[in-house]
Formats: C-alpha cells, structure tokens, sequence
C-alpha cells in the first residue's frame, strides 16, 4: 500500500502568532542562560575541533527550548545546533541556537544570545524561507524581533538599515572558524580588507553582528561557515530592517559565506570577497606538508 499525498499545503499561523512564539522561547531560555550561569563554566564537550565548545548550559537551554516548543507547537519540527532535526507535520521548523557565542559564556563576557526562528520549507538557508524570529541577549538585556512583512525590531523600536558610508568609513564586523587551516584562509582574506575599511570587530556571536547590522552597530559583516542555527533569526532581522543578507557567486547566505549590510556596500564587500576566493577550498598553508 502506498501512502497517500495530501494536494493541500499546511496552514501556517499567522507570522505574529510565530513571532510571540519565538520571544516567549527565547526569553525563558535566556532567563535560564543567564540565572543558571555559575561562577566558573566547564566545557561539556568538544565539536570541529578542541577549542569548538559545548558547555552543559547549550544542552539545558536546548532542552528548554524543545519541550517549550512541544508545548506551545506540538506538530512543529526543530532544528537544533546540539539535538539535530526532529520531524514534525506543521511544515514549520524551528531552528534555534541555545546559546549563540559560547566562547564568550564560557568566558564570562556578555556578547552571546538564544536565537530562535521559525521556517517553512526545507530547514537548510538555499531553500528556507524564514518567517518569524527573535535574537535575545540576556546579559545585555536586548531583544530583537522580526517577521516576515511585519519589520524587525528592537525591544519595541523598528529598525531600519541605514545607506552605508563608503567602504573606507565603513566598520566590518567578522568571525572566525575553529580550525586551524580555516582561520589561517580567514586571516589572509582579512589582511586585504583591513586597510579598504575604518575598522574590523571580532565580537564571537554571528546572531548578534547580524543584528547589529540592523540596529546602525555594524555596517557590514561577512562570516564564512556559518551553519543554520547561527545565522536564521539574525537575517530575518536584517531583511526586515531593509538590508541585504547574501552569498557569494550568487548563492544564499549560507556556510560558504554570509554577507550582511546596505545592498550597495554588500555588493561591493561581495566583489572583494570573490576576488580574494574567500570561499576557495581550504588545506594546508604551503609549506607545512
């Protein structure tokens, strides 16, 4: 017996309704992430590489966020950066990032968030389309939101992206990859830009720079090997503010690169970037075997 295909789409709530949804989620877990943080925090695991963390407050508030979202949306799926895809029947994914820039928890330096989105479609960035999300930083006590059609916000204030200055007056915002051969084709890719822009800041939370892109923090940032969970609520918020989020070569943001800011200044950024083959495949530097 074959299984039937149902010709109807799914009935998706309203993005309103998906946006309550998603700040409601991501504050509890920040609350969590925040009041539950001890004095000194111990590295749970190890991903891509030694340096790579996951500490046991990313699997607590993870584990928050999915039996909240079992709550809240029963039929929903999730998409989570430390408990994989579970399946659901809605066709709404929730991708989610329990703490984004954990280096910096582990640290005890304030620039990390929840980051919580919901999608239709495949949950992968070339053929999602993101419907509702919410960035929230709870040592900073900042929340941004965002709707598909219904603008991005910061605790309460809508956000729009600004026309950037020429790329010299420009401040860059990046991150690095965890392995050693990564970071050395990121420095070199940096080294060119850094004289052709004011600035560059390294802040460790690619949720976070993208919406500082959206609030006037940033003017622009790049990130290659960004994964699902890093950068889906932050490039709605982006989008919504009236900015671009793209790929290179004419593909989406995505783990070959994601580059954020005011479209003309982002095609600019996009040009260099191609010329420096910034997403050429990477090995050993020469030399060292």
């Amino acid at each position: 017996m074959t299984a039937s295909h149902d010709p109807s789409p799914p009935t998706h709530p309203p993005v309103a309704e998906l946006v309550a949804v998603a700040e409601q989620v991501a504050r509890a877990a920040g609350r969590l992430v925040h009041d539950g943080r001890p004095h000194t925090v111990g590295v749970a695991a190890t991903k891509s590489s030694a340096v790579d963390v996951v500490t046991a407050m990313d699997l607590a508030s993870e584990d928050l966020v999915r039996r909240t979202l079992a709550r809240l949306r029963p039929d929903d799926a999730v998409l989570g950066e430390e408990g994989g895809h579970r399946v659901g029947t809605s066709g709404v994914t929730w991708v989610v990032d329990p703490i984004d820039g954990t280096v910096n928890y582990l640290y005890g330096l304030p620039a990390y968030a929840v980051s919580v989105a919901a999608v239709v479609g495949e949950p992968t960035p070339a053929t999602w389309t993101v419907v509702a999300a919410c960035v929230h930083a709870p040592a900073t006590r900042e929340t941004w939101t965002a709707g598909r059609g219904l603008g991005a916000y910061l605790d309460g204030r809508r956000l729009s992206v600004l026309p950037a200055p020429s790329l010299d007056r420009c401040l860059l915002g990046t991150g690095f990859g965890y392995v050693a051969e990564r970071r050395r084709a990121q420095a070199r890719v940096l080294a060119s830009l850094l004289p052709r822009v004011r600035d560059v800041r390294r802040m460790g939370a690619a949720a976070i720079d993208l919406c500082q892109v959206a609030t006037g923090r940033l003017d622009l940032y790049y990130e290659r090997g960004l994964q699902p969970w890093d950068l889906a609520a932050g490039a709605l918020v982006v989008a919504e503010a009236g900015g671009v989020v793209t790929g290179l070569r004419g593909a989406s943001a995505g783990e070959g690169m994601t580059v954020a800011g005011a479209a003309e200044r982002v095609a600019e950024l996009v040009r260099i970037l191609e010329e420096e083959h910034a997403d050429a495949p990477e090995g050993p530097a020469p030399g060292t075997g």
